[in-house]
């Protein structure tokens, strides 16, 4: 069966890089660049890639400080300006042409993969059900599964999402508690 909680072969599980917003710690901002191949799963590294493409905006292959905010907001990191300065501070990333501080891909590269790998998972999965739950209810229903799947371009029939619900829903209410899917998505970690 597919499935949106990322139980079937073609499950597309909502991206908490792209939607969810983390505030990082200034102690995540400070933490030392990483070395050696890349953590970061192939999507998700081709995910930085196209982060970085996107808000490239003029195609000089660098970002300004605004263009590299975005970008770290569009994976999911709204950081204060202070923290994103540090951080273009501590590579060193000044042009040297009087254009300030610049990011380049490798650089923009490191910096989301240690901000990434320093994500609590149970916390990245609390941000993908609030995805689900857009009312805040504390319940996935059929109507918000629905939905989502639709946003997602998952052309399911009715009967599958509804079974997807039934198979799920631990303590047969008819929708997914938080509980629910933080279990759902534990264990296909």
């Amino acid at each position: 069966m597919s499935g949106l909680f990322g139980t079937g072969s073609s499950a597309k599980k909502p991206s908490p890089y792209a939607s969810s917003r983390h505030h990082a710690s200034s102690s995540s901002a400070r933490a030392p660049p990483s070395s050696g191949p890349s953590q970061l799963s192939p999507d998700q590294q081709q995910e930085v890639r196209e982060a970085f493409e996107l808000f490239d905006l003029d195609k000089d292959q660098k970002l300004d400080y605004h263009e590299f905010k975005v970008g770290l907001r569009a994976l999911g990191f709204d950081l204060k300006k202070a923290e994103v300065l540090k951080l273009m501070r501590d590579r060193n990333h000044d042009d040297g042409q009087g254009g300030g501080l610049t990011i380049g891909l490798d650089g923009f590269m490191s910096i989301a993969e240690q901000l990434i790998l320093a994500r609590d998972p149970l916390d990245e999965i609390r941000r993908a059900f609030k995805l689900f739950d857009e009312e805040g209810t504390g319940k996935i229903s059929f109507r918000n599964l629905k939905k989502v799947a639709r946003e997602l371009g998952e052309n399911l029939a009715d009967e599958e999402l509804q079974a997807m619900i039934e198979e799920f829903d631990l303590d047969m209410d008819g929708e997914i508690s938080e509980q629910e899917f933080i279990k759902i998505m534990s264990d296909d970690v």
